[in-house]
């Protein structure tokens, strides 16, 4: 059986990447190939590997993860949106920090901040959520990378 599998496989063929690209309003951030590249959307998570569909998607608040070379690049990012055209994986955010330079006392006291606006009304009480998402978000993935200062 394993013979058959073997048989059909193109071991001649050069390993597939990606090319990942993430974009803020003030310069590019990261422009680099890779293997597998995770996106926070805003209703869960999306991995992509080199093949996948074209897709176009909303970022939600959190860790996008770029491996390749054996490494992982972490980044914190701040909604926005992804294209996937062939081998290109093209993000578009608000911000993108460093997972390395998130601080989790920093993210924990912007939570307790949060926590504590007022939201009497509508507008408010979306601005007190959004703030909340990014708090929570930045905590977790600081927390994940070990930086606690």
């Amino acid at each position: 059986m394993a013979e058959n599998y073997e048989a059909r496989v193109d071991v001649t063929s050069p390993i597939q990447v990606l090319q990942c690209s993430v974009v803020t309003p003030e310069a590019p951030v990261l422009d680099m190939p890779a293997e597998f590249v995770a996106l926070p959307l805003y209703d869960g998570e999306l991995g992509v590997l080199p093949g996948h569909s074209p897709f176009i998607g909303r970022l939600g608040y959190g860790e996008l993860r770029v491996k390749a070379d054996g490494r992982t690049v972490r980044l914190y990012v701040d909604g926005g949106f992804v294209q996937v055209a062939g081998p290109v994986v093209s993000v578009l955010t608000n911000n993108a920090i460093p997972a390395e330079k998130l601080s989790a006392a920093v993210a924990a006291e912007h939570l307790a901040s949060a926590r504590a606006r007022k939201a009497n009304s509508p507008e408010l009480l979306g601005i007190r959520d959004r703030l909340e998402q990014q708090a929570r978000a930045q905590l977790r993935i600081a927390q994940h990378v070990g930086t606690a200062g």
